[in-house]
């Protein structure tokens, strides 16, 4: 049944060409059914395969799938093959189960759009990419599949590019990730000429052979990767494309900018965490980029009032935790995560677009309220996914996902407190940016009428979604709740637990207490501050000119798009203003007018004047006998 494989990616991809060159011959409906379609098959593909590998592993815990050699350059040889381990089992349900899905939802969102087909083919060619990515089996299939669909999401996030704001978000997107892609290219250049391969298995067993702990080559491929991934995954100081992607539909922030391509970063990491166990500077550095990031995110979140630019902050934020667990070696506690966020933040980019889809595509939170009443489903649905992302104890994936990630970080000693403390204030901002915007959503006056009541193809896909959201963690529970190991089960041959010295656990209790309480410490405080009527000294405090001041840095950013904008940007224009003409240029230019002169002076000789070119014959006879005898 393995020999399936090669149709999971290929499924997409024939989506697409049949969209694409259906043409204006494709009615909407067969160019929906098409695109639903392929994803699903797909999905159910990547269901009965990996159950099939997790019940009767194959010999090594790896099937890997050769199909052709892609090119033969000497001894380099990189082939067109996937691998199925346990690693790559998770990446494949998630991109095609939550993947159905959105496509299913966007059926219904994108109805009328006068470029139906043209997204769906677009959707699919990102689906077909992403699986390219997580299955391949070298780094430079793996690199094919990155920067395809770097290409799609230039592509969707400018979808609408009549607004000349979305061609500019798109534009964004692409440059900042552009600077990760070539840092990227940079390490596997270094990996292929130093190890002689760009089979990650092949490559890592080397990696360990010939560099020792440490290693000035270990730490400069480690960082150049490192570079890569915090492109792709938005995470400081490459973070600033994530908001202003959310130009896009709504679907596409689902998909792509919440389950999946984000994600590739951390799964790029972890695919290669032996490169980082022999760099452990570089392995630190992604604790603490992880850590500050999350904290950034955060409260950048607190002060948004475009619901999805709220959902944008905070997914750098979640993928801030996952860094921070990477950093820390905690890989498997980074692929629950990932798992568990997919289905809470998936599930709240679609509720988000069915609130905006039943207010007529206002995205202002401030405008917004009382929905709960009007939208019933969208709201119980949205609340199990603000529920997870804020960890409520016991009750949401997410709760335990995160609870790892914090329990991993507590017994990490490696840099000190840090990153368990920068979790812990994560947590507690995600909490209370998360209600704040469930409370200005759904609760309080009703300030906008709903035009649209969603269908079941949005019903659905939110449904499903909300379940995961609340049981999708039970597969990896703590010590002291039954201590289910399922994830980490089967995904330890791939990704191996952390040892951690017994020396380290101390105090359990304290942080037992500490992640239990502080979600529901940020539940209280908004209801504090955005449910109930607000006191005359919390209006006196939200009013102070420091606290105002402080919102608005948030509101922006912190300052970083202006502080590119200032020392990047901006010099460029000026450069480019200045050489419009392109200096570089003058030198063909030149040899142009060269030319152009040349052909003038011989045209002065074409007279038609017989006698002249008998006198020219004969002087350059006379001259030619002239050099003869001189010689």
């Amino acid at each position: 049944m393995f020999d399936l494989l090669w149709l999971i990616p290929l499924l997409p991809l024939a989506g697409f060409l049949t969209i694409t060159f259906g043409g204006s011959r494709l009615p909407s409906a067969a160019a929906a059914v098409i695109g639903v379609g392929s994803v699903s098959v797909s999905a159910v593909l990547s269901f009965l395969l990996g159950g099939t590998f997790l019940l009767h592993p194959p010999e090594g815990d790896a099937h890997v799938q050769f199909l052709w050699t892609w090119m033969l350059v000497g001894d380099f040889a990189p082939s067109v093959a996937f691998r199925l381990d346990a690693l790559s089992i998770v990446m494949l349900w998630v991109i095609t189960g939550v993947g159905a899905l959105i496509h299913l939802y966007s059926v219904e969102y994108m109805r009328g759009d006068q470029a139906f087909k043209r997204f769906f083919a677009y959707m699919n060619l990102f689906v077909c990419m992403m699986l390219i990515l997580v299955l391949a089996d070298n780094l430079l299939l793996l690199y094919l599949g990155w920067e395809g669909v770097g290409l799609c999401s230039y592509l969707l996030i400018g979808f609408w590019s009549e607004d000349p704001s979305n061609g500019a978000a798109a534009r964004k997107a692409f440059i900042v990730t552009r600077v990760g892609d070539t840092a990227m290219a940079l390490g596997l250049f270094l990996l292929a000429t130093e190890l002689g391969t760009l089979d990650i298995q092949t490559a890592m067993a080397r990696a360990v052979e010939r560099w020792p702990v440490g290693s000035n080559l270990a730490v400069a491929t480690a960082l150049l990767l490192l570079i890569g991934a915090l492109g792709k995954s938005a995470q400081l100081p490459l973070h600033t494309w994530l908001p202003d992607a959310m130009a896009g539909p709504t679907p596409v922030s689902a998909l792509i900018h919440a389950a999946t391509m984000v994600t590739a970063g951390v799964y790029l990491i972890a695919r290669t965490h032996v490169l980082y166990s022999l760099a452990p500077t570089v392995q630190f550095s992604i604790a603490v980029i992880g850590g500050v990031t999350l904290l950034v995110a955060g409260c950048s979140a607190l002060a948004q009032k475009d619901i999805k630019r709220v959902l944008a902050y905070s997914t750098i934020s979640q993928i801030g935790y996952m860094f921070v667990a990477l950093g820390v070696g905690a890989w498997q506690a980074a692929m629950f995560h990932f798992m568990t966020h997919a289905f809470f933040k998936a599930l709240l980019f679609l509720g988000a677009g069915s609130v905006i889809l039943s207010l007529h595509h206002e995205q202002n939170m401030l405008k917004m309220g009382g929905l709960w009443r009007q939208l019933p489903v969208t709201f119980w649905t949205f609340l199990a996914g603000g529920c997870s992302l804020s960890a409520l104890p016991l009750v949401t994936a997410g709760y335990y996902s995160k609870d790892l990630i914090l329990h991993e970080a507590w017994l990490f000693r490696g840099m000190g407190w840090f990153p368990w403390v920068a979790g812990v204030i994560g947590a507690f901002l995600t909490s209370l940016y998360c209600f704040r915007m469930l409370f200005r959503v759904f609760f309080g006056e009703e300030k906008t009428h709903v035009s649209y009541r969603p269908g079941w193809r949005i019903h659905l896909p939110l449904t499903v979604l909300a379940v995961l959201a609340l049981v999708g963690g039970f597969c990896e529970t703590p010590e002291w709740l039954g201590h289910v190991n399922l994830f980490s089960r089967c995904i330890e041959p791939i990704l191996p637990a952390e040892a951690i010295s017994e020396s380290h656990a101390g105090g359990m209790i304290f942080f037992q207490v500490t992640a239990l309480g502080v979600p529901l410490l940020g539940l209280l405080l908004a209801i504090f501050l955005y449910l109930k009527p607000r006191t005359v000294s919390t209006n006196r405090f939200m009013r102070q000119r420091v606290v105002a001041q402080v919102r608005r840095f948030w509101l922006a950013g912190w300052g970083f798009d202006a502080l590119y904008d200032a020392l990047l940007v901006r010099p460029f224009v000026w450069v480019a203003q200045i050489n419009r003409n392109d200096c570089v240029d003058r030198f063909y230019t030149g040899i142009a007018w060269l030319n152009g002169m040349g052909h003038r002076l011989l045209v002065l000789t074409q007279s038609g004047r017989v006698r002249w070119y008998v006198a020219g014959i004969a002087l350059g006879v006379a001259f030619i006998l002239g050099m003869v005898v001189a010689s």
